[in-house]
């Protein structure tokens, strides 16, 4: 092959048979726009969100000992010991196994616990989920075929008792306010 035939082969690639290269200047019109696209997938917008703080221990961890923290707790291995998330999430998964005493501000089982759980706001037993132990919760639910074993105590909320409090705090003082009128 000589030369002439090499350059016409370029110049083939960029012709009415070769059209798969396209120089950028031809993929936006005269008004700077992009050219009109046949799948309408592409003009669809793309939204990120924020990575969730959550911890996982998987199907083959296991843990001896006491484990804390201040973000949320997805467990699906097995845990032995304490678990103190006052101030999160902990979610026992279908595979998750704990034997140790849970403080969280939220439980969701799905697993098995064996232990005691202290909860500041609401313990979620789900049907295939199961507790040996006493809960201590403002809010518990418990769904149909789920195994509970042990003491439930359901407290009035703190918000709930520090609004009571506020209010016989205040009584007085109207009293007092009508008594001086």
């Amino acid at each position: 092959m000589d030369g002439v035939e090499r350059q016409q082969g370029r110049r083939r690639a960029g012709t009415k048979e070769g059209r798969m290269l396209q120089s950028s200047e031809n993929s936006f019109n005269k008004s700077g726009s992009p050219a009109s696209n046949p799948n309408p997938y592409n003009n669809l917008v793309k939204t990120v969100t924020a990575p969730v703080d959550q911890a996982t221990i998987g199907r083959t961890l296991v843990i001896k000992g006491e484990i804390s923290g201040s973000e949320a707790l997805y467990i699906d291995g097995r845990i032995e010991g304490k678990i103190l998330m006052p101030e999160s999430r902990v979610t026992i998964g279908r595979n998750g196994k704990v034997d140790a005493s849970i403080q969280a501000r939220e439980v969701v089982v799905m697993g098995t616990v064996n232990g005691n759980i202290e909860c500041n706001d609401r313990v979620d037993v789900r049907s295939e989920g199961s507790v040996h132990g006493d809960i201590s919760c403002s809010r518990i639910t418990v769904e149909d075929g789920a195994a509970l074993k042990g003491g439930i105590q359901v407290r009035t909320s703190d918000i709930k008792q520090n609004q009571g409090q506020q209010a016989k705090q205040d009584q007085p003082k109207a009293l007092a306010a009508t008594a001086n009128a």
